[in-house]
């Protein structure tokens, strides 16, 4: 079982929608008895909160289904239990190192570093692009599980 926890600021936006792409291309592959993915937050902002209405709307467009998904923030204990902590942004690293107290085992990632053009994926909270977020994440998801399976 390869486990994966996606993270970012506030885990309403980003890292709920890489959750649940990355669920829907595992699916599609036919590898969901391989994978456990989830997502959380680096702050507390948003805890209990559901994904942000347009993130959601998003992923409906493409026929995902978010439901029932609430913002969590991460503790050290996702650190010990999952095998990739993939981050958003580089701020969510620092943030992820901060709240683990380093990556010894390099389990800390960015999401795009997987793919051919490594970069952040901004923050549709402040920019207000869902489909840009959308690009990046289905790009960076589609690499990583690439990866994971070679």
């Amino acid at each position: 079982m390869t486990r994966i926890l996606f993270v970012c600021l506030g885990n309403i936006c980003r890292s709920p929608m890489a959750e649940s792409i990355m669920k829907d291309l595992v699916s599609k592959a036919g590898l969901s008895e391989q994978f456990e993915i989830a997502s959380a937050a680096t702050s507390a902002w948003e805890i209990g909160n559901p994904v942000y209405p347009p993130a959601r709307q998003k992923l409906a467009e493409h026929g995902i289904d978010c439901n029932g998904k609430t913002a969590r923030q991460m503790t050290r204990l996702d650190y010990a239990r999952c095998d990739h902590l993939i981050g958003m942004d580089e701020s969510n690293l620092c943030d992820i190192l901060r709240l683990v107290g380093g990556d010894p085992q390099h389990k800390v990632s960015l999401l795009m570093a997987h793919t051919d053009h490594p970069r952040e994926v901004a923050d549709p909270w402040f920019t207000g692009d869902f489909e840009a977020t959308w690009q990046d994440v289905l790009e960076g998801c589609t690499a990583l599980l690439e990866e994971l399976r070679s």
